[in-house]
């Protein structure tokens, strides 16, 4: 296995902590008045969802997770499970929402995206640092409210919420920013 110091961290990174594959979210290099450096980092349990914050000292080092990738498409859901189409070799893989976290606000049929296997195993998705999605529900902007730097709330068609100028109008394509989770531009058709 090949192991990383913890001043080559980066976010997104997959790293391996005894048997368990996590994303490395957050992270930051904390020197206190007293004793050595350590490392802060928030981690994300790839097949679980769940986070969880870990201090390491300075000096430690991790295991990169080895782990593949494979180009694949999204299908459909099933329940809890949602279905990628393999687009090599046109095999099913199914992912839970657990697996799929925060990715399932960005997430719609025919997206072509990366899936990590791990010892064979679809373990998680990366989704494209942008994508466009249509506005479904917007409150109209009232005569005045249209000043510069005002938002409002909209719904897109995979139900995340998120703030944009009040000229957005439902039906709208909108390039969205898959890290923050917040408004780009408006797409022109």
């Amino acid at each position: 296995m090949v192991a990383v110091s913890m001043t080559n961290l980066r976010s997104g990174l997959l790293v391996e902590i005894d048997g368990t594959v996590y994303s490395i979210v957050e992270y930051q290099h904390h020197k206190p008045g007293k004793g050595g450096a350590v490392v802060r980092t928030k981690l994300r349990n790839v097949k679980q969802g769940t986070t969880v914050d870990r201090t390491f000292k300075a000096s430690e080092k991790l295991e990169v997770a080895e782990v593949d990738k494979k180009q694949v498409q999204y299908q459909y859901r099933a329940g809890d499970q949602y279905h990628f189409m393999d687009m090599g070799t046109y095999e099913d893989l199914a992912l839970s929402s657990q697996a799929l976290g925060e990715n399932l606000n960005y997430l719609i049929e025919g997206m072509e995206l990366e899936v990590w296997l791990y010892r064979g195993e679809a373990i998680g998705i990366e989704i494209p640092i942008t994508v466009e999605l249509k506005v479904v529900e917007a409150p109209p902007a009232f005569r005045g409210n249209t000043a510069a730097g005002n938002t409002k709330p909209v719904t897109l068609e995979t139900g995340l919420v998120v703030n944009v100028p009040y000229f957005i109008e439902a039906g709208e394509v909108l390039k969205i920013d898959t890290r923050t989770g917040q408004y780009i531009e408006r797409v022109k058709s």
